[in-house]
């Protein structure tokens, strides 16, 4: 069983982003899923969790700005930390890392996509659910 962490965008997964996290979810099995308790893709990310595995232990890194946090219900809740410390601690304690953007191209002035920048020089694989581009 492998331990997760994930990211994505304030504004929400697309359908394709939640469906492709759900199958992840249900292949890995993960024993923990690790995430930032934002409004948006966190919040989305934690109710498929906690549909497609419910033994899954959820470790929340709240934000320390309360003004876009998603207040869910975790097995462990950790003190809240500013976003960047707080996305470098998730990635620092998981095996894995899933990221969903808004973007399909990396983007510089982005949390997800920083996070995933230092994941990747953290050398903890990455799974990136694009969104799909629009014809």
């Amino acid at each position: 069983m492998i331990t997760l962490g994930f990211t994505g965008t304030q504004a929400g997964m697309t359908l394709e982003q939640k469906l492709r996290l759900r199958r992840l979810i249900t292949t890995w099995r993960p024993a923990e899923f690790h995430h930032g308790d934002c409004i948006g893709a966190d919040e989305e990310a934690h109710d498929i969790v906690r549909e497609a595995a419910p033994r899954c232990s959820i470790v929340i890194h709240p934000p320390l700005d309360m003004g876009k946090r998603a207040f869910k219900k975790g097995n462990v809740i950790l003190n809240p930390l500013p976003y960047l410390d707080r996305n470098h601690a998730i990635v620092d304690r998981v095996e894995r890392l899933i990221a969903a953007p808004k973007e399909t191209q990396e983007q510089l002035r982005s949390g997800t996509w920083a996070t995933v920048r230092y994941a990747k020089k953290a050398t903890v694989p990455v799974t990136l659910l694009l969104p799909r581009r629009r014809p």
